[in-house]
């Protein structure tokens, strides 16, 4: 089998010494920008980065090995609803709690990608949204376990409110989810995730495990959720159903598309700026997302590759002395 095109990685990969110091000067921007912020801006931001977390990782899924999942949104509150748990009922430091959220969602993840292994398109979505329904539905009625609706109070991982140490927690968390993704992407199995999405029966006929691959991507992606739903948990100290409902799951795929899907800028784009304009428009209700649901649909209809596509191009016509193409 021919290697994959390793632009199909996006053009949010830093390949070249200018890629690195964007993403290096981006990274110290953020890092520096509560010093000039006050509290309210920060949480935004924070809860921002959490989106960059879940949008990326389903951009994994997703985008690259074309597995169009929608329960990510449920991973995440798996990953949260096991931390919060385990520090509660044993005691255990927040930080191991959050891994262990990591490991059961990446595990049921796992078992979801087991079951679904001969479902494609359709087929897989309508698996995975009664998945994610089904165990919505679930802890909304075990108040014994989970509480239910009255939400599960849940240990914060700083001893204050205050969002600033919690900034910099998710960002890390968002920068290490990014690299790791630049680097598995550009690596054998993002090859061969790649050919999965692309033709699944050439890609097997070409020697690609494709049920061990997908295994490992909805695993993958399920337990890099599971973890940002876990610590996301631990800084809003309080965990409900509502996390779960499926209003999650578009706004995750409206970050995607919106920033760019199959590329790894466009995820960041895309989360940091659908939260940042979801929180100004909050008066709004849920108009906003019949906002977001229009601006994404006129992308797909007039610029599929999404904002990262169009910088990319735009930094392209400046180098030619062009403009970008429509």
């Amino acid at each position: 089998m021919g290697r994959a095109d390793p632009r199909g990685v996006g053009g949010g990969f830093p390949g070249s010494g200018v890629r690195w110091a964007i993403a290096a000067g981006g990274l110290l921007l953020a890092a520096l920008a509560p010093a000039a912020l006050t509290d309210y801006p920060v949480h935004v931001l924070t809860v921002a980065w959490y989106y960059v977390i879940l949008a990326s990782s389903w951009n994994l899924i997703a985008g690259y090995a074309g597995l169009f999942s929608l329960a990510h949104h449920v991973f995440a509150g798996i990953g949260g609803y096991a931390s919060a748990l385990m520090v509660i009922r044993t005691g255990v430091p927040v930080p191991v709690g959050i891994a262990c959220g990591g490991v059961l969602a990446g595990a049921a993840g796992y078992v979801i990608g087991a079951l679904t292994l001969r479902m494609r398109a359709l087929y897989l979505a309508l698996a995975t949204w009664a998945f994610a329904e089904s165990t919505r539905v679930f802890v909304s009625m075990e108040y014994g376990i989970t509480r239910g609706d009255l939400g599960l109070p849940v240990p914060r991982l700083f001893h204050t409110s205050s969002p600033r140490g919690y900034y910099e927690v998710f960002l890390l968390l968002a920068a290490a989810t990014v690299a790791g993704l630049a680097l598995l992407l550009r690596s054998r199995i993002g090859y061969r995730l790649r050919a999965i999405r692309d033709d699944e029966g050439a890609a097997r006929a070409a020697g690609v495990n494709t049920v061990r691959w997908k295994r490992f991507v909805f695993a993958a992606s399920s337990g890099i959720a599971g973890i940002g739903g876990a610590a996301y948990g631990h800084y809003i100290g309080l965990l409900s159903p509502v996390g779960m409902r499926f209003d999650e799951m578009a706004l995750i795929i409206i970050m995607v598309i919106l920033g760019g899907q199959r590329t790894l800028a466009g995820p960041v784009i895309g989360a940091l700026l659908v939260e940042t304009v979801s929180e100004a428009l909050r008066a709004y209700g849920q108009i906003r997302m019949v906002l977001f649901a229009l601006v994404v649909l006129g992308v797909m209809r007039l610029y599929p590759p999404g904002l990262a596509g169009l910088a990319r191009e735009a930094a392209r016509a400046r180098r030619r002395g062009g403009s970008p193409s429509a």
